[in-house]
């Protein structure tokens, strides 16, 4: 049996799966390639033949990646959402921490990773990670009340793709997420909220 460096075993597997992980998504963001099992093991320190007893294949790797990813976005979004003072002013922290992704990579690597899986549909794939991602903008807008929340989210959506094209030209972040609120602002205080980014701790 190997030597574990968790109090158990069940947990030196989940610790070693996660740095695994980890080190793949950072090779990833870095190079915007699938990575090798080979560089996996040798940015986690560990010898090739380790990473096999956690994935069985390079595709199986990338399919955990994709699980992995998506669910730490969601959890950023929330976070961010949870933040804001109203149920109207989420509707801006979604975009806001939509576009803080963004400016992390995580959407590149998302992306990458949809491009590179073996899948019969890489689009269908895509599509149901976006509505994942999306879903917590929707019962925000079926709260307040908005007619067509999903249509809605889409158009809110489309803001957000406009402001991730300032970002890949140039743009900094703050100066983004400034326009953002100057975009959405509107929309927010028509809905009961303050439409600027206090909630972050900014004027």
């Amino acid at each position: 049996m190997p030597r574990i460096t968790e109090a158990t075993v069940a947990e030196h597997h989940s610790a070693r799966e996660r740095q695994l992980l980890d080190a793949a998504h950072t090779i990833l963001l870095e190079t915007g390639r699938a990575p090798t099992m080979a560089q996996v093991a040798a940015r986690a320190g560990l010898a090739r033949s380790s990473v096999y007893q956690y994935f069985a294949s390079t595709p199986v790797l990338l399919q955990a990646m994709v699980r992995d990813i998506y669910p730490r976005w969601t959890a950023h979004v929330a976070e961010v959402m949870d933040a804001a003072p109203t149920d109207a002013d989420r509707v801006l922290a979604y975009a806001v921490a939509s576009v803080e992704l963004v400016a992390r990579g995580a959407h590149a690597v998302a992306g990458a990773l949809v491009s590179v899986i073996p899948t019969d549909d890489p689009g269908e794939q895509a599509a149901r990670m976006h509505q994942e991602v999306q879903e917590p903008l929707v019962r925000t807008l079926e709260t307040l009340g908005v007619e067509s929340p999903r249509e809605v989210s889409e158009l809110v959506n489309g803001v957000v793709h406009a402001a991730t094209r300032l970002l890949e030209s140039g743009t900094d972040l703050p100066a983004v997420l400034a326009q953002l609120a100057v975009v959405l602002g509107p929309l927010v205080s028509e809905l009961g909220g303050s439409g600027d980014l206090a909630f972050r701790g900014e004027a």
